[in-house]
């Protein structure tokens, strides 16, 4: 039974192409049944890892002396071992003290300067976590549970049985902590463990064994699922092709990206605003948090930071120089001659005919007007933005030369016929980022 256990775990390392003998290992220690097992297993493979034991202090003298034991069986193991205690101001509950242990752990990586840390999590503790989740609510992906590798988290034991874990301590002459608060079923937890799962296996022995397929499957499923939402990557066009469930795992693999919080009504909520503006031009963009936006328009699906305040100011243009406007560094000076090599608009420059400089750099405003180059008359900005299917959380942004309520140049967009070159060029515009102005004046 023992050489099992120890050659699951060697098949993990396996599975994972983990080089356990030449990088640090960290191991979460509390000294019960499943650390001191694996602890026990990793020393036996002639490697040498380092204990991490955080005193929760919630069973006072108890607490300690679980302590003392983990240090006594380090020392003879010859194993070192580093231990802190949890601060008396964090919350007694498990989602508490589940959050400062991780902390610690991932503390002690940094301390270590390590990528690896194993928790001792059996197939047990996955099938309870599981089953927990079922009855709470849950989706495809919780079915999932105790993700073998998460981060620089390593669980080498999740196929390992409670069961074999305690026969490898009794083969192995093992005393581990019993922490008496294992036993407290006022925790769900303890209270799946040991009044629900001796029920379930009644009906079937192998419970917990099934419960862990169930959650192999799900894992296989929901990286299929994933997969085929890369194919949609942000193209609305895609996306509405899409199977529904398909959309909706597609937005909510984008929430979990952006660390932004879902449920199955956000996901829908979100599905509905996507179905209504799928075939807008300009788009819109729905509020998500104080920090990001949903963009949805024709062409794209994407989430953006959310729009900062609109700058009103504006800055005069009355004569050749350089002047500084929203991060960006606009220039206008006298050119006779337009090279080959440049077209009469691109993205930062321009060539334009006037015969007076009195224009003013701003963002766009109600009533602007624009004359494209070969149109006869003017029209609204806003319908020219449209017609660029330029994306509305990118309006208010755009920089551009103007002369009253008329644009001059729509940098990138186009020019206005007024001030095209007929018989001669009387000057250049350029305009281009703060950064490239430092790095090349003569840019």
């Amino acid at each position: 039974m023992d050489n099992n256990v120890a050659e699951k775990v060697s098949e993990f390392f396996d599975k994972y192409n983990l080089d356990v003998h030449h990088k640090t290992i960290l191991v979460a220690f509390s000294g019960g049944y499943d650390s001191m097992c694996l602890l026990d297993i990793l020393v036996n493979m002639g490697l040498n890892p380092i204990a991490i034991h955080l005193n929760h202090k919630w069973r006072g003298s108890e607490s300690d002396e679980e302590e003392n034991r983990c240090k006594n069986f380090c020392e003879k193991l010859g194993v070192k071992i580093y231990c802190e205690s949890l601060n008396n101001n964090i919350p007694k509950t498990e989602t508490a003290a589940r959050e400062a242990r991780y902390e610690f752990f991932k503390k002690c990586a940094k301390k270590y300067k390590t990528k690896i840390v194993f928790t001792a999590h059996n197939a047990n503790d996955n099938a309870e976590t599981v089953f927990y989740r079922l009855i709470k609510g849950t989706s495809v992906d919780g079915l999932i549970g105790i993700m073998p590798v998460r981060e620089i988290f390593y669980r080498p034991l999740i196929k390992v049985s409670r069961q074999e874990i305690e026969d490898y301590c009794k083969t192995h002459n093992l005393t581990p902590n019993d922490d008496s608060s294992n036993k407290n079923i006022k925790y769900n937890r303890n209270y799946i463990r040991h009044k629900i799962i001796p029920l379930i296996q009644k009906i079937n022995p192998c419970a917990v064994n099934a419960i862990n397929s169930l959650s192999e499957i799900a894992a296989e499923d929901c990286e299929f699922l994933d997969n085929l939402t890369n194919y949609i990557d942000t193209s609305t066009d895609k996306f509405m092709k899409s199977a529904p469930p398909l959309q909706k795992r597609y937005i909510k693999n984008k929430l979990v990206e952006y660390g932004l919080d879902y449920d199955r009504s956000k996901i829908e909520l979100i599905l509905d605003f996507i179905y209504q503006n799928s075939t807008t031009k300009s788009g819109k963009t729905m509020s998500l948090s104080n920090t990001y936006e949903l963009f949805v328009n024709i062409g794209t699906i994407k989430i953006i930071t959310s729009a900062k305040k609109k700058n009103n100011a504006q800055v005069k243009i009355n004569k050749e120089g350089f002047y500084e406007f929203a991060n960006k560094v606009f220039s206008i000076s006298k050119c006779s001659v337009v090279p080959k090599e440049f077209p009469a608009d691109s993205e930062c420059i321009a060539y334009i005919s006037t015969e007076n400089i009195d224009f003013v750099l701003r963002t766009r405003r109600e009533g602007d007007i624009f004359s494209p180059l070969g149109l006869s008359g003017h029209q609204k900005l806003k319908k020219f933005l449209n017609e660029r299917k330029v994306p509305s959380y990118k309006k208010d942004s755009l920089i551009f030369l103007c002369t009253g309520n008329e644009v001059i140049w729509a940098p990138g967009l186009g020019l206005s016929d007024k001030v095209k070159v007929n018989d001669k060029v009387t000057h250049i515009l350029k305009l281009y980022e703060r950064t490239d102005y430092d790095a090349n004046q003569n840019f």
